[in-house]
């Protein structure tokens, strides 16, 4: 792609996102009807329904990149290990895991924390190396399973890197070429008077010198939203070409495991707020912030207590640090578990059914976001799923969430990035503009269903904190059942073609935190029968 158009292209992307209007306060907690926002009747519930009264807690596990456990708004709400004396550098309670207070990281060790990896693919590729293998050469394959785990794994490659590399060169000539445009006004901090004294002929200069000026406008090289939006793009861009996509770069190290043994239990250490929890600490603040302190941001479940559990590092997490995650949560009292994370590739999938059957044994609910590659999972692979190696139906305590948006219609209902899947996928819960937590006791504003899983697993946990006697199997078909319908015309994401979301999910409908308690309520009196 010329730079031209790239250009164009992000000059478009970032005046329709700095001028389109702000999504309404606190809109996934709001109700369709009465807030005219379709999120998911979380405050109504609060408002009308006695759920308040129950001070039980529950725990909610969220498995994840990690947890800022000194924001303002989640300090209250963390799950403790009372069996353990914080900092004494003993096991306490016997359960393998020192000092393990809030949870646990399995991406870390004596040596330091995992910051970066690589992508599954990646890992799958770098397996071969030292084969020797000509351009074009397949290695012995011991069998059609490994054949095409290779095959997949060098396609996703040769897509991935030829397109990512070429995006991180291209962004970064942007950002050079805006900079410098400034330069020519020789401030730092120029006014739109300086700016407008530029002279340019060339048709991509004028462009360059249009962005330059919005730029300026918005707040200059430091301030502006749209340098912001530039410069974390090329930020993203560089670590997946330097480290995601590297096959060179291998951090286990770290961990000082035996990443072979896939049963391997004991490693890791608790630095659960190792560096780069973003995505972590604004997960957690979706489930279960302080309803109570006046500061910040209510979560969907007031009574909740976040157990952080570290596997998901700025790439793919793997397989054996998920199931690990899955047990230890399972083991310490875990009634829901939250996964924002997902991959193309898992090679060790069955370690990972194991642990998922081992939560199902247990009563755990799992709760999955369904990715954001505007794909349909029923062509496109999404991992870890809930259809076991060799079965073709899914476990009954695993519910795969996609994202919706507050706005209305076939561009707003449905976020244009969520993966999607008549049967793949269950329901769909807010995911776009979603404020909630990140480090420094700071609040910002997330995409993906990432944010969409930890809705759903918020009011999994609200049900089954206020009706403990409700199993994981029953609480899911409780939200899938009591979920809105939404019989608005939808654009599948990725395409241009209209649908309901009825022919994009199991349910058609966004899942509802009001509706779901009534019928928790009417199930739990026996009611209402489930099958």
């Amino acid at each position: 792609m010329r730079i031209l158009t790239v250009l164009a292209t992000a000059l478009v992307t970032s005046f329709q996102l700095f001028a389109q209007k702000a999504a309404p306060e606190n809109w996934f907690n709001l109700d369709v009807k009465q807030d005219k926002v379709w999120g998911v009747s979380t405050e109504r519930a609060y408002k009308e329904l006695p759920i308040a009264k129950n001070k039980e807690k529950i725990i909610v596990a969220v498995i994840d990149a990690g947890t800022d456990v000194q924001h303002e708004d989640l300090k209250s709400i963390l799950w403790v290990n009372e069996k353990e004396v914080p900092g004494n550098g003993i096991d306490d309670d016997k359960n393998g895991y020192v000092d393990d207070v809030h949870g646990w990281n399995f991406i870390g060790g004596s040596a330091g924390n995992v910051s970066e990896d690589t992508y599954e693919y990646v890992r799958v590729l770098a397996a071969y190396k030292g084969l020797g293998l000509k351009e074009g050469e397949l290695p012995n394959f011991k069998n059609d399973d490994e054949r095409e785990m290779y095959l997949t794994a060098r396609d996703l490659y040769d897509k991935n890197f030829s397109e990512l590399n070429g995006q991180y060169q291209q962004f970064k000539t942007i950002v050079s070429m805006v900079e410098k445009m400034i330069e020519r006004t020789g401030s730092k901090n120029p006014t739109i008077a300086q700016m407008n004294e530029i002279k340019v002929t060339e048709k991509q200069d004028k462009r360059i010198l249009m962005i330059a000026k919005y730029i300026v406008k918005t707040g200059g090289l430091e301030k502006s939203p749209v340098m912001q939006q530039f410069s974390e793009a090329e930020k993203q861009l560089k670590t997946m070409v330097e480290f995601n996509l590297n096959m060179e770069f291998d951090p286990r190290n770290l961990v000082g495991d035996n990443y072979a043994n896939v049963n391997e239990r004991f490693y890791g250490n608790n630095q659960v707020d190792a560096p780069n929890t973003d995505h972590g600490t604004h997960v957690a603040g979706i489930i279960a912030a302080d309803r109570t302190n006046n500061t910040g941001i209510k979560g969907i479940c007031g009574e909740a207590r976040i157990m952080t559990l570290r596997v998901v590092p700025n790439g793919d997490e793997r397989d054996k640090d998920i199931a690990n995650a899955i047990r230890y949560a399972v083991d310490h009292g875990a009634k829901v578990i939250n996964m924002s994370f997902g991959k193309k590739l898992s090679p060790n999938k069955q370690v990972v059914d194991e642990a998922v059957a081992y939560a199902l044994s247990k009563d755990v609910l799992l709760v999955h976001a369904a990715g954001n590659e505007s794909e349909n999972l029923a062509q496109n692979k999404f991992f870890p799923s809930p259809k076991f190696i060799g079965t073709t139906t899914s476990v009954p305590n695993w519910i795969e969430v996609g994202a919706s948006g507050y706005k209305k219609g076939k561009k707003g209902r449905v976020a244009s990035f969520s993966n999607y899947g008549k049967n793949e996928v269950d329901v769909f819960a807010p995911g776009v503009a979603i404020h909630s937590t990140v480090p420094g006791s700071l609040y910002k504003d997330f995409d993906g269903t990432s944010m969409a899983s930890p809705v759903v697993a918020g009011v999994a946990a609200l049900v089954r904190q206020n009706y403990p006697n409700l199993t994981a199997a029953q609480t899911k078909q409780i939200l899938l059942k009591s979920a809105v319908p939404c019989n608005e015309k939808i654009l599948i994401p990725g395409t241009k073609n209209k649908a309901r979301l009825s022919d994009i999910s199991i349910t058609g409908a966004i899942v509802n935190a009001y509706e779901a308690l009534i019928l928790a309520d009417k199930v739990t009196k026996g009611e209402i029968t489930l099958p």
